[in-house]
């Protein structure tokens, strides 16, 4: 897996706009004292229940490659 070149700010970007389409959707209200790992890791169970990304293997499944998904998810949306 090679990292992005601006996988960090596609990160940030990746939880803003799973953050927005969770409470579009209804499912979910993040608290102040929530953490990014956990914030991150419900964003992507919920884009892979809504099949709008694919799923890890479960041996791979790590915060770094969610990370790393989320970032290529984040690089395809429209601004």
């Amino acid at each position: 897996m090679k990292e992005l070149k601006n996988e960090k700010e596609l990160v940030k970007r990746a939880m803003a706009l799973g953050t927005a389409y969770g409470e579009k959707r209804g499912v979910v209200e993040f608290e102040a004292t929530d953490s990014a790992t956990d914030k991150l890791e419900y964003i992507y169970r919920l884009l892979v229940h809504d099949k709008l990304i694919q799923p890890l293997p479960p041996d791979q499944l790590s915060q770094k490659a969610i990370r790393h998904r989320l970032a290529i998810w984040a690089s395809k949306q429209p601004d």
